[in-house]
């Protein structure tokens, strides 16, 4: 079956569907027209859907893509990865069914996928002894255990721990975006201009790769021991200005002709821009943290996975690497959600901030309508090329 030959078929299909759903979701939740599920608080269960639920989907697949490209190994497909799509989907139902399901069920379905992604990903890495990428299943383990803690206080075995949990999961996926992005967004640049025949070069500092990556994993730490302190704010500068520094070779202005590139160039901003923000507001209490948050989820996450999987989905179906009108659409709307649930809370009247909200959810869901439309013929078709994948 054509769906479960790679990875980023089913799982690609699976962050866009959740991406919208949920999101739709949270804003029928938010508005009173009909009830939340009964897992702890509503937001609660909106932010972890969207970090164990869409994130983690994305996440899937692109290393269950990657990770046999990396290793020479054969991919994880057909009855293997059907077995992985059910457990996510599962734990989704399981999460929209808590307070009609026991929450132990809810949190046994729940924690199931993450430890089966991360054997997954890390058996062939192991196996080829490649500890460059042994960062990726380290994280998604990491992304297990505090998922697991957001359960255990659901369960009331840990009260209190969930928001910790979940924030500091949402600087772990951010760790996944660093990684990621540090390889392939300058790889894929220097690439299209030596291909356009610019002779301007891109250049990388290791250095800077490992400091960028060292200060998101130590502001995930941060907000699980110190949140909401100067030392919070001052890890989140720091990672802001690796990220930005580390950038600034990249050459991320020549890029503006090809929306494939400069979505990638606009995720890593996101990130820089997203950790300013919480050092912001952690340091002078200038403007609200959740200006931070937000940029960094709807902002970094859902700029550069939609940068990330529209890519990757074009490259492995056969297909060429130009953007269709859904992907540059995808792009435009999620920015325009990122632009107006930050600046929203920033400069909206108290009696419009609902309404702000509402926006910035109809434009996320909307840019992941666009990838669907798009997409979805492609993700659950064979390749262009007559290939196998």
């Amino acid at each position: 079956m054509t769906l479960f030959q790679r990875g980023f078929r089913p799982f690609f299909l699976l962050a866009g569907a959740q991406a919208s759903v949920s999101v739709l979701a949270w804003l029928g939740v938010f508005a009173g027209l009909f009830p939340a599920p009964g897992w702890l608080a509503p937001s609660l269960w909106h932010a972890h859907e969207m970090l164990f639920g869409f994130v983690a989907a994305a996440a899937a697949g692109f290393l269950l893509t990657a990770a046999p490209t990396w290793t020479a190994s054969a991919p994880v497909s057909g009855a293997p990865l059907a077995a992985l799509a059910t457990l996510w989907l599962a734990g989704r139902i399981a999460m929209a069914l808590a307070g009609v399901l026991p929450l132990p069920v809810v949190a046994a379905a729940d924690l199931a996928f993450l430890p089966a992604l991360a054997f997954a990903v890390a058996r062939p890495i192991l196996a080829t002894r490649q500890v460059r990428n042994a960062g990726f299943p380290l994280v998604l383990a990491a992304l297990a255990l505090l998922d697991l803690g957001a359960q255990l206080d659901a369960c009331g075995l840990a009260p209190g721990l969930a928001p910790a949990c979940i924030h500091g999961g949402v600087d772990l996926a951010l760790v996944l975006i660093v990684l990621v992005g540090g390889r392939i967004t300058p790889s894929f640049t220097a690439n299209a201009l030596r291909r356009a025949g610019i002779a301007a070069q891109v250049r990388t500092r290791p250095w800077l790769d490992r400091l960028a990556v060292a200060a998101v994993i130590a502001a995930a730490a941060t907000e699980l021991f110190a949140p909401r302190t100067r030392i919070s704010g001052s890890v989140s500068l720091l990672a802001a200005a690796a990220v930005a520094a580390r950038m600034s070779g990249w050459q991320s202005r020549l890029t503006r002709g090809d929306p494939l590139l400069w979505s990638l160039h606009l995720g890593g901003a996101w990130v820089a821009l997203g950790f300013a923000a919480v050092a912001l507001a952690d340091l002078t209490g200038l403007v609200p943290w959740a200006v931070g948050l937000h940029a960094q989820t709807t902002g970094a996450i859902g700029t550069m996975v939609l940068a990330v999987m529209t890519r990757v989905s074009l490259g492995h179906t056969g297909r060429p690497l130009v953007a269709p009108p859904s992907a540059l659409a995808a792009y435009l709307l999620v920015s325009a959600g990122a632009l107006a649930r930050t600046a929203g809370a920033v400069f909206a009247p108290p009696g419009e901030y609902l309404g702000v909200i509402a926006l910035a959810g109809l434009l996320f869901a909307a840019a992941y309508g666009a990838f669907l439309v798009g997409y979805a013929p492609m993700l659950v078709s064979a390749r262009s090329d007559g290939r196998e994948g």
